[in-house]
């Protein structure tokens, strides 16, 4: 049996150097390829790093102020009349005949005040007045004898001088005994305490048998007479508000012993200088109390109606940042950049302020600015939505 051998057809030289190029740019594209992808796989890393490091903000638009809020602050009740009753002789306390909380008419009898020393003195003035008028009286007897006897010249001239200038001096003696009984006797009628007007009792601060001393430096007061049918209200303002209240403008003040009862009071006029120390100035109002239901000395929340300011803005108390360059609060630009502002508060609220200077209407400021910021800073606005629940559809 034969076999049949078949001699292989040659390659080309051609196609063999055309293959080769084709495996060479095959394996060329793939390498690129290889590059290309990890080079943006590198690219698309960078830019999410770079976008992650760019802080993302809650922005909010300023607020214009809102009517009815008005201007709180706290108050003091002052009697509109308030006498301390101090004792203008010395002794001791007989009796009293008021205590706390009773009211009085003006002249009305408080208490009475033994005086022993006194009264002693009175009877030793009244002695001496006595006396006085007695010389008083001989010297007159006498310089009338003398001076009818000079008319016979029985006496000589210089002795009737002497006599009538004798009378002279007894009736000086005679009127300082009378002007020191005076004064003992007016000086004696202190010794009844009184009421100086219409009131009411507001301290006692003695007892009977108690030893009395003259008012003054070592001197307690006796009683507190305080006329309480109308009242002060003393509050200080702020500086930048004492512009908008006015004298006769209206107020309403509460108290903690009455929740949820409102009272009027009337602006009555202001110290008109600012208290260095705390910036305010002291306002007086008045507030009827025909019915007692106001304490003087207690405390009570004022409530100012004041007009809403135009280029007042209100933020969230959160926006503000202070430091040691001043209060500020941080803006987002047209650009997304940082801008800090500094602002001036004109009203406290809270949760919120009132911006009185600073912020312009159109800025957009960041709610809650966290640390670090600086001016330029890029910043990426959040969107609110995206923390919102997905709201089930009916």
């Amino acid at each position: 049996m034969s076999s049949e051998f078949k001699t292989p057809t040659p390659t080309h030289p051609r196609k063999l150097r055309l293959a080769g190029l084709i495996a060479a740019i095959v394996a060329v594209g793939i390498v690129v390829l290889g590059v290309t992808s990890r080079a943006t796989d590198a690219h698309k890393l960078r830019t999410w790093t770079d976008e992650q490091a760019i802080p993302s903000v809650a922005v909010v638009d300023p607020e214009p102020g809102k009517a009815g809020n008005g201007l709180e602050l706290p108050g003091r009740l002052e009697a509109y009349s308030r006498a301390p009753i101090f004792a203008r002789i010395n002794g001791y306390l007989k009796n009293w005949k008021v205590d706390i909380g009773t009211p009085v008419k003006s002249g009305q009898l408080l208490a009475e005040i033994d005086t022993p020393d006194l009264d002693q003195q009175l009877l030793q003035a009244k002695a001496d007045y006595a006396s006085a008028q007695a010389n008083q009286a001989l010297a007159a007897i006498t310089a009338k004898r003398w001076q009818a006897m000079l008319g016979s010249d029985s006496v000589s001239k210089q002795e009737v001088d002497e006599k009538t200038g004798d009378l002279t001096a007894k009736s000086a003696l005679a009127n300082a005994a009378k002007a020191n009984l005076d004064r003992l006797q007016a000086t004696k009628a202190f010794a009844r305490i009184i009421a100086p007007f219409d009131g009411i009792v507001t301290a006692r601060n003695t007892d009977v048998g108690q030893l009395i001393n003259i008012g003054g430096a070592t001197g307690q007061e006796l009683f507190t007479v305080s006329d309480v049918r109308k009242l002060r209200v003393y509050v200080q303002v702020p500086q930048n508000y004492v512009p908008s209240i006015k004298q006769g403008a209206v107020a309403t003040l509460t108290v903690p012993e009455h929740p949820g009862q409102v009272f009027k009071a009337t602006v009555e006029s202001s110290a008109q200088a600012v208290n260095a120390t705390s910036g305010s100035t002291l306002v007086q109002l008045s507030v009827d109390n025909a019915d007692s239901q106001l304490m003087p000395g207690a405390f009570a929340n004022v409530k100012f109606d004041l007009p809403i300011s135009a280029t007042a803005l209100r933020v969230p108390a959160s926006a503000l940042i202070f430091d040691n360059q001043g209060l500020r609060v941080a803006t987002v630009s047209a650009d997304n950049k940082v801008a800090f502002k500094t602002v001036t508060i004109a009203r406290d609220y809270g949760k919120s302020v009132e911006i009185g200077a600073g912020l312009d209407k159109g800025d957009r400021v960041i709610e809650s600015p966290p640390d670090g910021l600086a001016n330029g800073d890029p910043v990426k606005i959040a969107d609110k939505t995206a923390d919102k629940p997905n709201e089930k559809k009916a």
